[in-house]
């Protein structure tokens, strides 16, 4: 019981900190990018760049999959 409730604790540990650290990384690309990411998304319907940053999330939470595994 002592083993699973750590498991229980890391497991929940890394899952906030990869959540934590994918929501900088696309802070960091709204800041980067000219213009506002949201806006151009939301009110502009721009899809273009819906699948950019959905591949960019897709991409960052397999790196930090990796690094925390």
């Amino acid at each position: 019981m002592d083993t699973l409730l750590k498991n229980v604790v890391a497991s929940s540990v890394y899952a906030v900190l990869g959540i934590v650290i994918l929501f900088v990384a696309f802070w960091v690309v709204d800041r980067l990018t000219p213009g506002h990411l949201w806006n151009e998304i939301l009110k502009d319907k721009n899809s273009a760049i819906a699948i950019l940053m959905g591949c960019l999330g897709i991409g960052i939470s397999i790196i930090i999959a990796a690094s925390i595994h």
